[in-house]
């Protein structure tokens, strides 16, 4: 899951390299903290949240079938 998450933020954003995505596993939860540059985080969000809503269901959907349950956060 973290692979698939910095491959499409990677490809969604001006500056892949300052991405830092922080896992944070606590039982069958995953909590990932992603932090990108101030004006990435439009990218990443999308319009009306439309972008980050499809990566957060994908990462969820992914998640439920090992059996866990994953969040996205963005953290400034």
């Amino acid at each position: 899951m973290r692979e698939f998450l910095e491959f499409v933020i990677g490809e969604l954003i001006e500056f892949p390299d300052d991405v830092v995505l922080t896992e944070i596993r606590n039982g069958r939860m995953i909590t990932f903290k992603l932090q990108v540059r101030r004006g990435d985080v439009g990218r990443v969000i999308g319009r009306s949240g439309q972008t980050i809503h499809a990566i957060r269901a994908l990462l969820a959907s992914s998640a439920a079938r090992h059996g866990q349950r994953a969040v996205l956060e963005i953290v400034e």
